[in-house]
């Protein structure tokens, strides 16, 4: 387990850097004011609107960095400080979230699939590490059905991991066509822009980040698996 421990470790540390590095931005961005002085729910009700989009509503959440998309109530959830916001950080969120809107309008496939996992995905987030450790206890105890509960559990943990990557294409996706739609519509000027532009890439790091974890977590596991039935 000390090979566990120690992949875990790294992993909180590179996400840790990303979150950190992520905020930073956030907050630098946060101070470049938008010319057109439009607010981060302006933005998005304009980008609904100019992708012919009416039956998504554009709400207020609690918290910061709790911007989501919800493609079963059709509404684009943005944090307090993004919907009353006027500036490069919060259009950037608002334009992104948005485009999660424009993919489930224009059903992206991507978008379809990582929708259609989500049940299996809730379950095997849930059972596979208690799954994977009940396995490793009963192989260490000899129990002739501990390698088989192991393996059960590398198959569920299999699963978040493949939702992880499948996020990944979601996710870039969704901010170049926030990030078009800003330049082409004339929504920011250039430095607005390229504050957008530098927000969302950190943003997506955090994506690529857990993506990665997860499946050197997994690769980790398939290896104790594997080194277990020799």
């Amino acid at each position: 387990m000390i090979g566990y421990y120690i992949i875990a470790g790294i992993i909180f540390l590179v996400s840790w850097y990303v979150s950190r590095k992520l905020k930073s931005k956030f907050k630098e961005y946060s101070k470049i004011h938008l010319q057109n002085g439009m607010s981060g729910k302006e933005i998005a009700e304009k980008m609904l609107a100019d992708n012919g989009i009416t039956d998504v509503q554009v709400i207020s959440v609690p918290g910061q960095l709790t911007d989501h998309y919800d493609p079963t109530k059709k509404t684009v959830n943005l944090s307090e400080p993004v919907y009353m916001q006027r500036n490069a950080a919060a259009a950037a969120v608002a334009a992104h979230e948005c485009g999660h809107a424009v993919q489930h309008a224009t059903a992206y496939s991507w978008l379809k699939l990582r929708s259609t996992i989500v049940p299996a995905v809730s379950v095997s987030s849930k059972l596979s590490n208690f799954v994977i450790m009940a396995g490793i206890i009963l192989f260490a105890t000899g129990s002739a059905f501990g390698s088989w509960i192991f393996g059960i559990g590398i198959l569920l943990f299999a699963v978040t991991t493949a939702f992880a990557f499948i996020t990944l294409p979601v996710e870039f996706d969704a901010s170049k066509r926030a990030l078009v739609w800003l330049e082409t519509n004339n929504m920011v000027t250039p430095q607005e822009h390229d504050g957008a532009k530098d927000a969302l890439k950190w943003a997506a790091r955090t994506y690529v980040v857990a993506a990665l974890g997860s499946l050197a977590t997994l690769l980790y596991f398939i290896s104790v698996f594997l080194g277990s039935r020799d």
